[in-house]
């Protein structure tokens, strides 16, 4: 045997804590550089229609973070984001696609609202009834996306497909009877439930004008977190979410696991809804269909799945919501300014996935002892 080939056989890439840098710096930096990249061509966007990058820019900051008042709207508009970009993660980690959360928020909401309603009426005390609203959304929320997990595993459909229709689905539950039997005959204008009333609302966080979904989100992302990384049903959500067919072959329930990870996820999103009819809107009605579902996805990808990762990202894309109003003011353009930047930050992330493994500088460098 000649030295190269005894070379070429004991040869191994590196492991341990050099590893996790370069994993860990490739995660950072390939998001970032797609951020650099989706600002330039939204600027590129902004110079054909005449308008200035620069001070578009410069709103956003002004908008989302330039004073007391905008930070509080940006934490305000991150909340519901951090719950559903987290109810994308979960079952990213084990390899599925769900984009359901904008339904189960809007079933959670309104199932929510609608087991209040009897409750308030009856004079049920607020330390009663709010328990038994969260509880309400998150179990509707985790049983409509966990249909949606079982139908992957055992009736083969594609998640991404069902969760989709099932978002449409529980929509038109929601419209159904809010324009119907649960329509409170003074929403003229807007079908409506009964208001829920200021006693059964959600107040702030002390010292802040930011509702208590904030601190809601930033917890359950730190548990999920702990959950998906350091227990062993993360790591056989991992492993599932790397080969499910290894996974069967070692024994370990794959099915079960996906369903569990789709319910934990639909929780999450009914969790956001909650709080929308708690601390927001006061009753169930089309404001609910906020949006807030699909741009969790987006925050998802950019933080690469990661729930920790899920707190920052949704509070940089809170603050671009937060700015959509200042922009419409100051630059004269239309508040859904943002939703197109939020469409070419989404299309560059997805080409951007490409990329991992196969920049060389972020590859382990191949080891080995010559003998």
């Amino acid at each position: 045997m000649t030295a190269e080939t005894a070379d070429a056989a004991t040869a191994k890439p590196s492991t341990g804590p050099n590893l996790q840098l370069l994993r860990f710096a490739e995660s950072v930096t390939i998001p970032a550089l797609a951020l650099i990249a989706s600002a330039l061509v939204f600027s590129v966007f902004l110079l054909v229609i005449g308008k200035d990058p620069v001070t578009f820019y410069a709103l956003i900051w002004t908008g989302g973070f330039g004073s007391s008042f905008s930070f509080q709207n940006t934490l305000q508009r991150a909340a519901p984001l951090i719950l559903t970009g987290l109810a994308f993660a979960v079952p990213a980690r084990i390899g599925l696609t769900m984009i359901g959360g904008e339904g189960a928020l809007v079933l959670g909401g309104f199932t929510a609202a609608a087991i209040a309603i009897p409750m308030v009426i009856g004079g049920v005390p607020p330390i009663v009834t709010l328990p038994v609203m969260v509880i309400t959304a998150m179990l509707t929320g985790g049983l409509w996306v966990g249909l949606t997990g079982w139908l992957k595993y055992y009736r083969g459909v594609n998640e991404t497909i069902a969760s989709l229709l099932l978002s449409y689905i529980a929509i038109a539950i929601m419209n159904f009877f809010v324009e119907g039997v649960l329509r409170d005959p003074a929403s003229a204008n807007k079908p409506s439930t009964m208001p829920i009333g200021d006693a059964y609302r959600v107040g702030n966080i002390p010292g802040m004008d930011v509702h208590w979904g904030l601190a809601a989100g930033v917890v359950l992302a730190v548990v999920l977190w702990i959950l998906m990384s350091r227990t062993t049903f993360g790591f056989a959500a991992r492993m599932t979410g790397g080969n499910a067919r290894a996974a069967l072959a070692q024994g370990l329930p794959v099915g079960w696991l996906m369903v569990v990870c789709c319910m934990i996820a639909g929780a999450c999103a009914g969790l956001a809804g909650f709080f929308e009819v708690t601390a927001i809107h006061g009753q169930a009605n089309a404001s609910l269909v906020a949006g807030y579902g699909f741009t969790g996805i987006l925050v998802s990808f950019l933080a690469r799945h990661n729930p920790l990762a899920v707190v920052p990202v949704a509070i940089l894309f809170g603050a671009i919501a937060a700015a959509g109003g200042v922009i419409q003011r100051r630059m004269g353009m239309p508040d859904a300014t943002v939703l197109v930047l939020q469409g070419i930050m989404f299309v560059v992330l997805l080409v951007s996935e490409t990329f991992y493994g196969r920049i060389k500088f972020f590859q382990p460098r191949i080891t080995g002892d010559r003998t």
